[in-house]
């Protein structure tokens, strides 16, 4: 008897489980990437896995962990206060079509092995303390604007206007060794001929 119950019981919690299932597959499930809101709803939530933690205050370091979540295809830090660099291991997102990082208080420069990420779609870092050169200008990088990156004073390089080998930029001023040089020989040998008229007419 006990046996039939648990059976009974069993059979009663599966069909239950389905019921939920089907009901949250019928149900508008909403996400929100870029400021814009996007409403969900059948067997297509069987395939979207994302995460939003936008707008929450958060602060501290982006964790590194967070790159292992190779099958997000989207992840939205936004209006936050992380602060730090952008995690190397971001690379490892291979899944990712929407990333925002944007109004944060990150620093350093933006790991170049992102543009490995070929599924990007909307990017934004815009609005941080980020510094350097930007990521190649080349596969889907391509199709960022200057939106993605603005409100990064220390940024350079393509779609941005700055160019990283503009005047007073690191590279341009460093001084050319060879110029030097040769302003060096120039010298030493009006000094020879100085030298040699000096005693000549002594």
């Amino acid at each position: 008897m006990q046996l039939l119950v648990d059976a009974f019981l069993a059979t009663a919690q599966i069909h239950l489980d389905e019921q939920l299932v089907e009901q949250s597959i019928l149900e508008r499930v909403k996400f929100t990437t870029k400021s814009t809101t996007y409403s969900y709803k059948g067997n297509m939530l069987y395939y979207m896995t994302g995460i939003d933690l936008s707008c929450n205050a958060l602060s501290g370091e982006i964790p590194q962990e967070i790159g292992s979540f190779s099958e997000i295809q989207a992840l939205n830090l936004s209006h936050n206060k992380f602060i730090g660099s952008i995690p190397e291991t971001f690379s490892n997102l291979s899944q990712i079509e929407s990333l925002d990082l944007s109004h944060n208080n990150l620093n350093g420069s933006i790991p170049s092995q992102l543009i490995d990420l070929n599924s990007l779609a909307v990017f934004s870092e815009a609005h941080n303390n980020l510094s350097g050169k930007t990521p190649d200008f080349t596969h889907q990088f391509a199709m960022f604007e200057e939106s993605s990156y603005e409100g990064n004073p220390f940024l350079c390089g393509p779609p941005l206007p700055k160019s990283c080998y503009e005047a007073g930029s690191p590279s341009s001023s460093m001084p050319d060794f060879k110029e030097q040089e040769e302003e060096d020989d120039i010298g030493w040998i009006d000094m020879s001929i100085f030298c040699t008229s000096f005693w000549a007419s002594y």
